[in-house]
């Protein structure tokens, strides 16, 4: 027998009843599914428009995914200077956003040493023309293709260019940037010039102005001189330490010239 109730069968309330929490959770599950659906379009968005920026020739090989708010980039470049710019690009697409960087650099067919003699080549005459290159000391080393740029560059452009350098060197697979900017400083700018005259005034060092990718190199630091590069002569490494130790504000010289033929990491 079915009781009823103001026209409602028993039955019928009961159904209704345990129909109650589904019905009440309803609306936050729709919420949810809204906001997923909101997510999803935002990742959608992010991904259509880094796809577009990354529409070069440079860049055809790489694959871009979102998804949470996470950017993976995978695919292949030539230069580690690309994977750079595509990781870039990335990180400027959106606020807020992670990202994962899983591009790799295609395989140089040079020995580390060979492209550690490479790169040095290339940093002896890396600004050449500014007035700066006789005060860069910048070593390199090279392990696996993953290059370690150190020692200390006179100014930040300096800095920025032998790291340009080194990225956009094929075979290159990573750089690692250990390099120290020289303080600004009058003081170290007037030992520096000081030391240059007393140097390049000998007539028996003059001759390593003519080269402007293999001077002795100036390094300063708080009045402490450091020298590098090589000579042809052990007595034309004394004369240019005793000449840089003559230099007015000098507080100490340390001199890591090289007799040619002497191996040296740095320029």
């Amino acid at each position: 027998m079915t009781l009823t109730r103001f026209g409602i069968s028993l039955t019928a309330a009961m159904a209704f009843a345990a129909s109650m929490p589904a019905l009440l959770n309803t609306p936050r599950a729709f919420a949810g599914t809204i906001g997923q659906e909101a997510a999803d379009q935002s990742d959608y968005r992010i991904q259509v428009d880094l796809g577009h920026q990354l529409n070069k020739d440079r860049f055809k090989d790489v694959r871009v995914s979102v998804v949470n708010d996470v950017i993976t980039l995978t695919g292949n470049v030539a230069l580690f200077a690309d994977r750079e710019a595509a990781e870039k690009k990335a990180i400027h697409a959106k606020k807020d956003v992670a990202v994962r960087n899983e591009i790799r650099v295609a395989a140089g067919q040079m020995s580390d040493q060979e492209l550690q003699a490479q790169l040095v080549k290339k940093l002896e005459y890396d600004r050449v023309g500014y007035g700066t290159t006789a005060f860069n000391a910048i070593s390199v080393s090279v392990r696996d293709g993953i290059v370690t740029l150190g020692g200390h560059a006179y100014g930040p452009m300096d800095k920025s260019s032998a790291l340009a350098v080194a990225s956009y060197t094929p075979g290159v697979q990573d750089v690692i940037d250990q390099i120290d900017v020289d303080p600004v400083s009058p003081m170290d700018d007037r030992i520096r010039l000081n030391v240059a005259r007393l140097i390049y005034g000998s007539p028996s060092l003059s001759k390593y102005a003519i080269d402007p990718g293999k001077p002795i190199r100036i390094s300063v630091q708080n009045g402490n001189v450091t020298l590098y590069g090589s000579v042809d002569s052990q007595a034309d490494r004394d004369i240019a330490n005793i000449r840089a130790n003559g230099a007015p504000g000098v507080f100490k010289v340390t001199n890591e010239l090289q007799v040619e033929g002497a191996s040296s990491e740095l320029n």
